[in-house]
């Protein structure tokens, strides 16, 4: 059997790991074989995602920090490089929208608040940027791989999220841009890439896409209307093209977006 896809022993840091979808991730990454390190701000849901993991005879280490924060992201890679050594691969997954950051139909365009926009802004790109200048620079020493996580809010025009839509563009200009410049400096041992998730149920948008019935609102049906598949993603799903970027099966892939959305994407609506 081919071996590329193996994650054996590679000592991989997950940001935003106690969310919905970073608890498929560290799962996924774990059942690959990889030395997980769990970063989020939540204390008690790291810790029994750790300890998850050690009872299904994996390995992995609760890393608490915020994002934002540069000195709690060192502390944390203090922590994993005393105990494994090494660093061999990120997941920026740390991100999301807030409220500030929401333009309703009804609001006027010409009053946009302004902070809620920055605040959105900070989280999910100075949340990319902060994680990737600190793991990075590790991960550099022996090679690896950094994967963002970008949206198809980067690629159309959805209603609603301004604020996360400027950020996770951002995230797809940063990722083109630093993985040329990585390769200029490093060559072929650490490449950058972006997996863009069409629309997944998340505790931030379950409220939006569906109702207390089970149903789909308004909003949900669009977006399942727009979306071949016509059913939203399941987390789970999102693992094996991680898998893939984090893998030495994709050696020569950098700089790119790979798109998880059930044909959302591509789709004219015709």
């Amino acid at each position: 059997m081919y071996s590329g896809f193996s994650l054996e022993n590679k000592v991989i840091v997950v940001t935003g790991a106690t969310g919905v979808l970073g608890e498929s991730f560290v799962n996924g990454l774990a059942d690959a074989g990889a030395i997980v390190g769990v970063l989020g701000r939540n204390v008690a849901v790291a810790n029994e995602r750790v300890e998850n993991i050690i009872k299904n005879g994996g390995q992995a280490i609760a890393l608490i920090a915020d994002v934002q924060n540069e000195q709690q992201v060192e502390a944390a890679r203090d922590l994993l490089v005393s105990k494994y050594g090494r660093i061999d691969g990120l997941i920026n997954g740390a991100g999301g929208n807030r409220p500030g950051g929401i333009l309703q139909p009804e609001g006027d365009i010409f009053a946009l608040n302004i902070d809620g926009m920055k605040e959105v802004m900070d989280l999910n790109l100075w949340g990319t940027l902060i994680p990737t200048q600190i793991f990075g620079k590790i991960i550099a020493q022996t090679g690896g791989s950094i994967v963002n996580i970008s949206s198809m809010t980067a690629k159309r025009a959805v209603t609603k999220v301004m604020g996360y839509s400027l950020a996770k563009a951002a995230i797809d200009a940063y990722t083109q841009w630093f993985a040329v410049e990585l390769a200029n400096r490093y060559g072929d041992a650490i490449r950058m890439n972006a997996i863009a998730p069409g629309f997944f149920l998340t505790e931030q948008n379950r409220t939006l896409l569906t109702t207390e019935d089970g149903g789909y609102t308004k909003r949900g049906e669009l977006v399942l209307n727009q979306t071949p598949f016509k059913r939203f993603g399941h987390p789970d799903e999102l693992v094996g093209a991680l898998i893939w970027l984090l893998s030495d099966a994709s050696k020569f892939v950098t700089g790119t977006v790979i798109n998880v959305d059930g044909g959302f994407i591509v789709n004219s609506g015709v």
